[in-house]
């Protein structure tokens, strides 16, 4: 195989609400932070133990608009994306790295009753497709097609 991949898949919440900055032309770029969360037993202790990472995500022009008009801090979401990382300096000149998350494709998991408003369920970020109704991830029997 010669080609290459990068590709990230999050399930997480939201730890603020999303950050608009606009730009000349009218694009504009959303961020915030997502945390994911790894729970485990340690064997030696028994104890119940529970890592969160915490991830910068960059959502870009209306999918960054809706970004913003339907996500709160707290709110679950599905993140589907590439790592990117960005170099940049700090005020005394050193260099500094940023990994992010730049999002390519997006759900809202949070039910709407739980929400901060009626906020549609799936989005992609770029363009817009049909998808699957994603509330849980096993389907029903009565809309399994298949003939076993």
């Amino acid at each position: 195989m010669t080609g290459t991949l990068n590709k990230v898949m999050l399930i997480g919440h939201t730890g603020d609400d999303v950050k608009m900055h606009y730009f000349e032309g009218g694009n504009s770029l959303g961020r915030f932070p997502l945390a994911t969360n790894e729970t485990y037993t340690n064997k030696t202790t028994g104890e119940r133990v529970t890592n969160t990472e915490w991830h910068n995500i960059v959502v870009r022009n209306k999918a960054a608009e809706i970004c913003e008009k339907y996500l709160k801090k707290g709110d679950k979401v599905y993140i589907e994306g590439r790592i990117k990382t960005r170099k940049w300096q700090d005020d005394q000149g050193n260099d500094k790295y940023s990994t992010e998350i730049h999002c390519s494709e997006f759900t809202f998991l949070t039910p709407k009753d739980q929400a901060g408003g009626s906020a549609p369920q799936e989005t992609q970020a770029q363009k817009p497709q049909s998808q699957p109704k994603n509330d849980s991830f096993a389907q029903d029997e009565d809309e399994d097609d298949l003939p076993f």
